[in-house]
C-alpha cells in the first residue's frame, strides 16, 4: 500500500471519531487548547486534510474528544469490504430496474 493511502486512512480514521461524538474543528481547538495544544481551526483543518499529522496529534486529538477505545482495520480490509457493499448494492439496483421493466 502506498503512503496516500495510508494517509487517507489516517484522515477519515480521525474524521469518524470526530463525527462519532459531533466535535467539529473549533471544538476541537477549544478542546486541545485545554491540554496546552495551541492550533487554530485552520491549522486542525489542514492537518486533518492531509492526513499526515503525527501520531502526538493523533493521540491529543484522540485523548481530548474522550475516544477510549480504536478499532484499527487495515485500509485494505476496508478497502475489501466497500468494494463487496459496492457490488451487492449494484446487484440490488440492478435487479430491481429489472423487476420494474418486467
Amino acid at each position: 500500500m502506498t503512503e496516500d493511502t495510508w494517509s487517507k486512512y489516517a484522515k477519515r480514521l480521525i474524521k469518524s471519531e470526530m463525527l462519532k461524538r459531533d466535535v467539529k474543528a473549533e471544538d476541537l481547538v477549544t478542546l486541545l487548547h485545554k491540554i496546552g495544544v495551541h492550533e487554530t481551526k485552520s491549522s486542525i483543518n489542514s492537518k486533518i486534510s492531509r492526513g499526515t499529522f503525527s501520531a502526538a496529534f493523533l493521540i491529543q486529538v484522540l485523548q481530548v474528544i474522550g475516544c477510549k477505545n480504536l478499532e484499527i482495520i487495515s485500509p485494505l480490509e476496508l478497502n475489501l469490504k466497500f468494494e463487496s457493499f459496492s457490488q451487492s448494492t449494484l446487484s440490488i439496483f440492478e435487479e430491481s430496474k429489472h423487476m420494474k421493466k418486467a
